[in-house]
């Protein structure tokens, strides 16, 4: 056994009230939201709107995320089992959540939000979101951690884990090492956040209307691509295939992302 290697075996319940287990995804998927919205506060206060638009931005994009994230599992990686069992998509709480169906959630929200509510363009809009997405979904990475699931294939790099949790009166010498790729994604998504955060506070870059999110959607999508390759599937049929079910969705953000890089950097500076 490679002593490097980290046993994990953490408990993916934090704490109990009563019969009420609080575990440790949604604590963090919490921490997220709420960083999150402390952080919008900031950057809208900065440009001088309304301080309502962080309230009502965090409210809708927790519905958006949550209704988005379950839809996006059941129908692209699990409807062979939903579409006989309807009943069981509400419940969340079971566990299955897509981060690309919250994505696409995300784009529908912003877009209704920046025409309604903030009376600007997407792009405006987009840009803001991206920056305080970025860490919420390394976070939320950390939580699949502390759930020990979305991990990776074997390995014998020296900082594999072994995911106790799945391998129950297993031996420890006997249960395979494998990438932590939680770690791989939340690491990609908080070195995104601060060079976004950078770009915002310190650089022009937000007159560029659509540049942050452009590069957001790029960085965030181009990763992922690449580290689904060493990811297990997370359903039975992508076995098999040449690129899964994370990868052939990935692509259209990318294409997206760039397209908007390209459209930003083309366009004239506004006023921010």
């Amino acid at each position: 056994m490679d002593l490097l290697s980290v046993i994990w075996n953490v408990d993916p319940v934090a704490f109990s009230i009563g019969p009420v287990e609080v575990r440790w995804y949604g604590l963090l998927y919490a921490t997220g939201f709420l960083f999150a919205i402390w952080l919008l506060g900031k950057m809208f206060k900065s440009e001088g709107c309304p301080d309502e638009w962080a309230d009502k931005v965090f409210i809708y994009m927790v519905i958006a995320v949550i209704v988005g994230s379950r839809l996006g599992h059941v129908f692209f990686y699990d409807w062979a089992y939903y579409k006989d069992h309807l009943s069981e998509i509400p419940m969340v709480w079971r566990g299955g959540l897509a981060s690309h169906g919250g994505a696409i959630a995300i784009i529908l929200c912003v877009w209704l939000m920046a025409k309604y509510m903030c009376h600007k363009s997407f792009f405006w809009l987009a840009d803001r979101m991206y920056v305080i997405c970025a860490p919420v979904a390394g976070i939320i990475r950390i939580g699949n951690l502390m759930n020990s699931e979305i991990y990776g294939c074997e390995t014998t790099v020296p900082w594999a884990f072994k995911f106790v949790r799945d391998y129950p009166g297993i031996p420890i010498e006997s249960i395979p090492e494998c990438h932590p790729t939680q770690l791989y994604e939340a690491g990609a998504y908080f070195l995104m956040f601060f060079f976004l955060l950078w770009l915002y506070w310190k650089t022009d870059a937000r007159k560029h209307e659509g540049l942050l999110a452009g590069i957001g959607f790029a960085w965030t999508f181009i990763a992922r691509f690449f580290i689904e390759f060493i990811k297990n599937d997370q359903s039975d049929f992508e076995a098999g295939m040449v690129l899964n079910m994370g990868q052939l969705l990935s692509i259209p953000f990318i294409i997206f992302g760039i397209w908007i890089i390209i459209r930003a950097m083309r366009s004239d500076k506004v006023k921010s």
